[in-house]
């Protein structure tokens, strides 16, 4: 597994040169290629536990613990980065905003790990074909999309008032950076907006002075600076994550190592981000493979379980769940390294940014308006994953066994519609939106005449050519197609 085959001289690379999982290019050049898989899976890993108020520096951390471990389970053969996961995000918030805690958070996000291991394995031992047969298109699609919309109040009630002209900027600045450039310079658009609204707001601060907005730590509006270093002076330059938190961009404390703790009600918000973590996994091994032209649908089961056993893992010690990241596809598609080697080389780099309490206050001390204008964009394309899904799925929805049922699954969710059984436990939001499209959806399959059933199981158009079992891509991806990757001619010219 760790026996790579040096790539030719391991310096040059001819123009149709392939570089395969199990090869590398020379010491120096694979350093390199993992810097950039560390560049280019930074901004959303760190991104997303603030907005789940944990640490960035563990999730950072276990980030390359996670990734080191995926590899270890597939085998090598699927490469790939573990980066946090945003799909965790709306139920994370959704438990603050109840009065649970960050502990809650990580006991629920356990859970769904585990959860993920178990389907990991029973994928692997029964095969892919079931991911649709449970989760067809039209249902991922749905709780894909009430997961991402699900967060705009978020942003329009914590992030964005702090400070909305540079929120505003920020997202102008995220939305063209993903599509005036292409390749690198567009994958890593997230990481350039929250750097350049960073050094906006800095800048603000010496020429304008102090601004009066809500301020999410106190919870009203104040007069404030838009950023503040003081917990970066206090850090330590070397060190683990610390056990003591600091308030974050919601007010809220940034939990650092700890112990999970569990509640039910939070467990059933987390849960359904499963079926979305699924769906990542089965987009990248898919898309791994059409780059590499390898079958891997021998390893669809081993990915799954492997980021189920990389969430677990990360969440026992309070960090942030994990899934495959698009972006490091992206950068594979670029170079045509496929190397597995890069991604160990990545994983430990982040090991070494883990170790490092002040990065982790730099990260932590992030304006809330620069948040705002990463959120809205990054909420978005979480939420129009769920119609790419079912737009590349061509799933009909002049069929009322698609439309009907999921219609009210995602109304539910985006309205936080809640079911109150006793005062202690209320299912609402995501967690019934969930429940409503998936058992409405199976029980009006039950119900529903054979035509319609037939019509639903025919992608729009009525030729079964595509591969409708594919739920789709990443949830994390500033790019330009159905992978996030960009198929400029030399990624594509082998296939």
């Amino acid at each position: 597994m760790f026996g790579w085959t040096l790539h030719g001289d391991g310096r040059t690379l001819g123009p149709d040169d392939v570089v395969a999982p199990h090869e590398r290019l020379s010491w120096g050049r694979t350093i390199g290629l993992g810097g950039q898989h560390v560049v280019a899976m930074f901004g959303a890993t760190f991104v997303f536990p603030l907005l789940m108020g944990l640490n960035p520096q563990l999730a950072i951390m276990m980030s390359g613990v996670a990734t080191i471990l995926f590899l270890l389970v597939v085998k090598g053969m699927v490469p790939s980065y573990l980066g946090t996961s945003a799909s965790f995000v709306a139920a994370a918030a959704a438990i603050r905003a109840q009065g649970g805690t960050s502990q809650d958070v990580t006991g629920a996000v356990l859970v769904s790990g585990l959860v993920l291991v178990v389907v990991g394995v029973l994928v692997h031992v029964l095969g892919s074909g079931l991911l649709h047969r449970l989760l067809p298109p039209v249902v991922t699609g749905a709780v894909v999309m009430l997961i991402g919309f699900n967060l705009a109040p978020v942003v329009s009630g914590t992030y964005w008032p702090q400070d909305q002209w540079v929120a505003l900027f920020v997202m102008a600045f995220t939305v063209v950076c993903a599509v005036a450039f292409r390749g690198f310079v567009s994958r890593i658009a997230v990481f350039l907006a929250l750097v350049v609204g960073y050094v906006l707001s800095w800048l603000l601060d010496r020429v304008f002075g102090q601004i009066t907005s809500y301020d999410a730590a106190a919870g009203a509006v104040t007069t404030h600076w838009r950023t503040s270093f003081d917990g970066v002076a206090d850090a330590a330059w070397f060190g683990l994550p610390p056990t003591t938190g600091t308030l974050g961009p919601d007010g809220q404390p940034l939990v650092g190592l700890h112990l999970p703790s569990f509640s039910a009600a939070a467990i059933l918000l987390v849960l359904p981000s499963v079926i979305a973590l699924v769906a990542e996994n089965t987009g990248h091994v898919k898309a791994v493979a059409e780059m590499t032209r390898t079958d891997l649908d021998p390893y669809m089961g081993r990915a799954i379980a492997a980021d189920g056993l990389g969430t677990a893992l990360a969440s026992s010690i309070g960090g942030s769940p994990t899934t495959t990241y698009a972006e490091n596809i992206g950068v594979m598609a670029a170079t045509r390294v496929y190397s597995t080697a890069a991604y160990y080389v990545a994983a430990l780099v982040a090991l070494v940014f883990g170790l490092s309490p002040k990065f982790g206050a730099l990260v932590s001390s992030v304006p809330g308006g620069v948040l705002g204008g990463i959120t809205v964009v990054l909420y978005g394309m979480i939420g129009l994953l769920g119609a790419k899904i079912w737009v590349q799925n061509r799933v009909d929805f002049g069929n009322p066994l698609n439309l009907v049922p999921v219609a009210a699954g995602v109304i539910i969710g985006i309205g936080h519609v809640q079911l109150r059984f006793t005062d202690e436990f209320v299912l609402g939001g995501i967690a019934l939106g969930t429940v409503v499209a998936i058992a409405g959806y199976h029980l009006a399959r039950a119900l529903a005449p054979a035509d319609l059933r037939r019509r639903a199981d025919r992608p729009l158009g009525g030729v079964d050519g595509g591969e409708t079992g594919d739920p789709g891509g990443s949830v994390v991806t500033v790019g330009h197609d159905e992978y996030g990757t960009d198929r400029h001619p030399e990624a594509t010219r082998e296939r």
